[in-house]
């Protein structure tokens, strides 16, 4: 392989991919191609397999706050005076009912993420996972957050955005996220029962009182049009009442014994009726078919396209892309009517995207699991080892703590602090690589290619053993950044 093949297809492994194994550059053979039929087929995952669907946690759920309200109920008569209960009940039922579902879940990302043979096609999962972000430490919606990513955005990841984007808005995840259930249009049918009857408020599914403007915000600030893009606070308004009636089964519905086959539940009662107009456009009162209209419309406008072309380019090409790159790619997506395939194509074919200059810098979850995939370290039974570095690190799964997402800049990630993080993980990292057969400089120039500068080639060789030399290799500057 010559330099120039070598630069390739590092750049292929480590910054399209989730990082270079050892031996995997070598055996690549066209890095161009070898991206493209990942951008077209589906993103498949048998660790997956066996996983419980949405539906069936809130099944689930239902029955927990049935038994968290009696375990309230008893405590209520213990006398005050009583001592206190070493373990906290309520934890320790969750636990019971949901603990080993969500430790095989966690599971089951990890190792797909270390044992991947199609990388770009995860990588592109994760990029979607972080654009349509929802974060479990809102406990409405923990449960959902990892069902979200595998049963609304890889299904999707190579087929239409508008596909995508109907997929997670309308998944359970996203609406109790931004309390979409609890939106109802202020002249509904469920507006008027509820000015009549005044129901009781239930701490664990309070009842629906007016209109929600947070889902309707978010689709057009951050998962379609871009903040700045035009819209006004009348169409984020507006949009909202389109959304009314979007929703899932409540626990008393579950309680009562309905069966439902999907988490989500249009409920015709809480629409708020009357036609809509977004974006200068009107929109019949269709009820449910309101909402899908302005969302097919949103999927393919031009300042969707140039959303969505800016997040990719700044993902994989540079914090700050050039304007032509990305117009190239908007362009790329409209003229195919909204097929992500077209847009990755786009990508993958500008020249920008493969020059030597093109590079980024690894967030946590990605210097973790590129250190777990260079070593070969072997993910083990319980993820939460590993969920706990990525706390320390500041990236925990699942937990952006806002719509917005991780940040995909350099700069808020490379503070003196995060550094000096990441060389004690990097040794931990170390302890877990197999010894048998371990040579780091064989290693570092397998998984650095000719990125392998000189500085750190004379810091392994100064290493006293081999296990502190690849703690050194995971720590320098050259393994820190997608190059």
């Amino acid at each position: 392989m010559n330099g120039a093949s070598a630069l390739t297809a590092g750049s292929a492994l480590n910054r399209f991919g989730l990082g270079a194994r050892a031996g995997e550059a070598a055996a690549l053979g066209d890095p161009l191609a070898w991206l493209q039929q990942q951008a077209r087929a589906p993103a498949d995952a048998p660790q997956l397999a066996g996983l419980p669907r949405s539906v069936d946690y809130m099944a689930r759920e239902a029955d927990f706050l049935e038994r968290r309200r009696k375990l309230k109920s008893d405590a209520a008569t213990t006398a005050k005076d009583a001592p206190a209960a070493a373990n906290d009940p309520q934890r320790t039922l969750y636990l019971d009912l949901f603990g080993e579902d969500l430790r095989r879940e966690y599971l089951a990302r990890w190792q797909i993420a270390a044992e991947t043979n199609t990388p770009f096609a995860e990588r592109l999962v994760r990029f979607w996972s972080n654009h349509f972000a929802v974060s479990t430490d809102k406990i409405t919606a923990a449960l959902y957050a990892a069902p979200l990513e595998r049963e609304a955005i890889r299904p999707h990841v190579n087929g239409r955005f508008a596909d995508l984007l109907l997929a997670v808005e309308a998944h359970p995840a996203m609406l109790r996220y931004l309390d979409q259930v609890r939106s109802i249009g202020p002249d509904s049918r469920a507006a008027r029962y509820f000015a009549l009857h005044q129901p009781e408020a239930d701490e664990d599914m309070p009842p629906l009182r007016g209109l929600n403007e947070n889902l309707a915000r978010e689709i057009l600030e951050l998962h379609t049009l871009g903040a700045g893009s035009g819209y006004t606070q009348d169409d984020v308004t507006e949009f909202a009442r389109a959304l009314t009636g979007w929703s899932m089964p409540g626990p008393r519905q579950l309680q009562r014994g309905e069966t439902f086959d999907s988490a989500y539940l249009y409920r015709p009662q809480a629409h708020q009726p009357g036609v809509r107009t977004i974006l200068g456009k009107h929109y019949a009162d269709e009820g449910e078919q309101q909402a899908r209209a302005v969302l097919a419309d949103l999927a393919v406008h031009p300042a969707t396209a140039q959303h969505l072309a800016l997040k990719l380019a700044r993902h994989f090409v540079a914090d700050e892309p050039s304007p032509e790159l990305v117009r190239r790619m908007a362009r790329a997506y409209l003229d195919s009517q909204g097929q992500l395939p077209a847009l990755y194509q786009a990508l993958l074919h500008a020249p920008e995207a493969w020059a030597p200059t093109a590079r980024k810098f690894r967030t946590p979850q990605d210097f973790v699991v590129a250190g777990m995939r260079a070593g070969g370290v072997p993910v083990g039974p319980r993820p939460r080892a590993w969920e706990g570095v990525l706390v320390r690190l500041g990236q925990p799964t699942f937990q952006p703590r806002s719509p917005a997402g991780y940040s995909d800049i350099a700069s808020d990630w490379i503070a003196p602090d995060a550094l000096w993080k990441r060389v004690q993980v990097a040794e931990a990292l170390s302890e877990h690589v197999p010894r048998q057969g371990l040579d780091p400089q064989a290693l570092a120039h397998a998984v650095l290619g000719p990125r392998l500068d000189a500085q750190t080639q004379q810091a392994l060789a100064r290493a006293e053993a081999p296990q502190q030399a690849v703690a050194i290799l995971f720590a320098a500057p050259a393994f820190q950044w997608r190059t």
